[in-house]
């Protein structure tokens, strides 16, 4: 099947007891047996539930992956992921990531023993002299969040295959929609649901996909264990908001390389990033590597924070939040807000000026999402 067709079908058929065409909402904490340990392939909802069966077949059918497991957060999934790993593990991760990723390796995992060093993987040469013999597993972001740059995601699998290291990707700015990396050679994918996937920002959520029987068994165990599972109810709001995946990514990426285009042109812009540009200096491998170049855009206004606080509180359409991916348009300023657990000296490295601001184009009419920036310019 066509990604689109997937998008409304994969993993779903209608209710055999009703004919239902939507997944039903199986609000149930436990499950009578038969008899002790004989089953319907259900006994309690922390371990299995037919809705979230539902949706973890369609996010594995999306992503080209055998496996997949539903989380409450985006965070919790990350974190699901690096249980996996032990005391005095190496991980090798792109240096410009979210911040609440970052947090997580540092402040959460540091404390247990894993440590970390952040490599600017969009030249792929770096990842060979940062490599350790402890090192574990290869963190990747692409796009990355918010300096939206691009990782080679085959090239980078090729080398850390090499030592026998698997490579995981946070696919969450691209989606499975415009960039599948399991089928470029990743190990594991992994998602905040929260933002493209469910889309209409009324939802929290987190997935990690593999094609890895190994890797979904450990994965599986720590699900089960720690039991930071989503709600059945964000089960089915999650797999209702898949059916639309590609009709809104289409709108999304129209949006905004217009958007992008716009701002490339005002006086007022110092920097616009956006890999479907051909200033982008990885625009090649955006064409190479993803269908289209997705919503999210960063641009340096001049003026400095005092010009982007006025910026972000003069838009209309484009409201000031964090998160990302709705059919609404938002704005934010990561220095102070998605970013600001990232340390001074690190933001700075990374580019992460005061002046930064990225936004989240949604499906709105792009003349008056237009508008509203040109308005907003001080």
């Amino acid at each position: 099947m066509k990604f689109s067709t997937q998008c409304v079908h994969a993993g779903q058929s209608p209710d055999p007891e009703t004919g239902a065409i939507m997944t039903p909402i199986y609000m149930s904490s436990t499950y009578v047996q038969e008899s002790p340990g004989v089953h319907k392939g259900y006994e309690y909802s922390r371990t299995h539930n037919p809705t979230r069966t539902a949706l973890q077949n369609n996010l594995a059918a999306l992503e080209g992956g055998e496996f997949a497991f539903a989380f409450a957060s985006g965070c919790a999934a990350t974190a699901s992921l690096f249980i996996c790993l032990s005391t005095g593990d190496h991980i090798v991760a792109m240096d410009d990531l979210y911040g609440g990723t970052r947090r997580l390796i540092t402040q959460v995992f540091g404390r247990w023993g894993i440590t970390c060093d952040f490599v600017d993987l969009s030249d792929s040469k770096n990842l060979a002299p940062a490599l350790k013999p402890n090192t574990k597993l290869i963190w990747i972001e692409t796009p990355s969040n918010p300096m939206l740059k691009l990782v080679d995601i085959s090239v980078i699998s090729k080398i850390a295959h090499s030592k026998n290291i698997p490579v995981a990707v946070d696919n969450t700015f691209a989606t499975p929609c415009l960039q599948q990396p399991l089928k470029l050679g990743a190990d594991l994918v992994v998602h905040s649901t929260t933002k493209y996937l469910g889309g209409h920002s009324d939802l929290v959520g987190g997935a990690i996909m593999t094609h890895s029987p190994e890797w979904a068994e450990r994965i599986k165990f720590v699900s089960n264990s720690v039991g930071a599972i989503p709600s059945p109810m964000d089960c089915f709001l999650l797999l209702r908001a898949t059916k639309t995946l590609a009709a809104r990514m289409k709108a999304h990426c129209e949006n905004a390389l217009q958007i992008a285009q716009f701002l490339e042109k005002h006086p007022q812009v110092e920097r616009v990033i956006y890999p479907g540009l051909e200033s982008h200096p990885q625009h090649p491998l955006c064409k190479k590597q993803m269908l289209a170049a997705g919503g999210m855009i960063s641009f340096v206004i001049q003026g400095g924070l005092g010009a982007a606080k006025h910026f972000t509180q003069s838009t209309r359409l484009f409201s000031c939040a964090e998160s990302l991916g709705g059919v609404e348009s938002l704005i934010e300023l990561p220095a102070i807000m998605t970013h600001a657990s990232v340390p001074l000296e690190a933001r700075k490295n990374l580019g992460i000026v005061d002046g930064l601001i990225r936004l989240s184009v949604g499906i709105e009419d792009p003349i008056d999402l237009l508008t509203d920036l040109d308005n907003s310019f001080p």
